[in-house]
């Protein structure tokens, strides 16, 4: 996964933690939870619905969308218990996708 959103007052970049300027204030490493998709853009509450679970097991989240679909990213310590609040809550959580960074895994969730 790569983003770049740019605002008045700041750059955020999402990219493999092998790619982080060396000077640049990091955070990490995070696991990306991608909602199955495409989804359609007039529905509402998805992120809500993902979310919730997370904030009750007080896990932070980072979300990140798309034009087709969301992404959920938790912190790599977290992200077992992400998992198993999702489940606790009937989400279906898929396993992790192989990613060419080694700190760097997503899975999907619905």
């Amino acid at each position: 996964m790569f983003s770049v959103t740019a605002t008045d007052a700041e750059t955020s970049l999402v990219c493999h933690a092998s790619s982080v300027p060396a000077k640049a204030r990091k955070e990490g490493p995070f696991v990306a939870f991608e909602v199955t998709g495409p989804l359609d853009f007039g529905l509402t509450g998805v992120l809500h619905t993902l979310l919730g679970p997370l904030a009750e097991a007080e896990i932070s989240a980072f979300t990140i969308s798309t034009f087709d679909t969301d992404w959920i990213l938790v912190h790599a310590r977290a992200a077992d218990r992400a998992d198993a609040a999702w489940t606790a809550a009937g989400h279906t959580v898929h396993p992790p996708t192989p990613s060419s960074d080694p700190g760097s895994r997503s899975r999907g969730a619905r």
